[in-house]
């Protein structure tokens, strides 16, 4: 009888211990997410702003060179002592943004997932490094971005991004290509 309930105990621990692990993933999900819209909003909002004075791009190609770090610092400034924000690629501009070993790993899944065309713009993933997770939103290629990282990009803005980046990878582009990730690195 003893065992009986203790068995019982025991598959109970367990299945609650399953449950607190799925809903800690599920807020650390739902965590890193959030600081992901953080980060994107704002640089998306000051290209935009950007744009809107200059259609031709090349004020927003340099706001994006002088501020994107800026605004990577500002908003992890306003999150918690355990988390940051940031940007990856592996075809990469800025060298800030340069991957490690892990980020290209997920990356490069993406890309598999994209040729086997199983991949899902919304698909997030979340890994465990250490006592860190990080979570990846993968980042696809807009309209928008085209003026600075597609195929036909203007001669004001290709010097620009020679002056400034003169091991830039990150132009080819089109519409609908992956383009790198966001990642929050939530440490728990």
């Amino acid at each position: 009888m003893n065992k009986t309930i203790i068995t019982i105990l025991v598959s109970t621990l367990i299945a609650n211990s399953t449950l607190s692990a799925n809903e800690e993933l599920t807020q650390i999900k739902q965590e890193g997410i959030k600081y992901i819209k953080m980060l994107g909003g704002a640089l998306k909002k000051e290209i935009k702003k950007n744009l809107k004075s200059d259609p031709s791009g090349a004020l927003a190609m340099g706001a994006c060179s002088s501020k994107a770090g800026e605004i990577t610092e500002n908003v992890n400034k306003n999150l918690p002592s355990y988390a940051k924000v940031r940007r990856s690629a592996l075809k990469y501009r800025n060298e800030a943004n340069k991957p490690d070993t892990l980020d290209k790993k997920v990356m490069r899944e993406y890309e598999a997932s994209i040729k086997a065309d199983t991949f899902l713009p919304s698909d997030i993933k979340i890994v465990k490094k250490g006592d860190t997770y990080r979570v990846y939103k993968p980042l696809i290629v807009k309209r928008l971005c085209l003026k600075c990282h597609g195929e036909h990009i203007s001669k004001d803005i290709r010097a620009v991004i020679k002056n400034v980046y003169p091991n830039d990878k990150a132009t080819g582009f089109k519409e609908g290509d992956f383009r790198g990730v966001i990642v929050a690195e939530i440490k728990k």
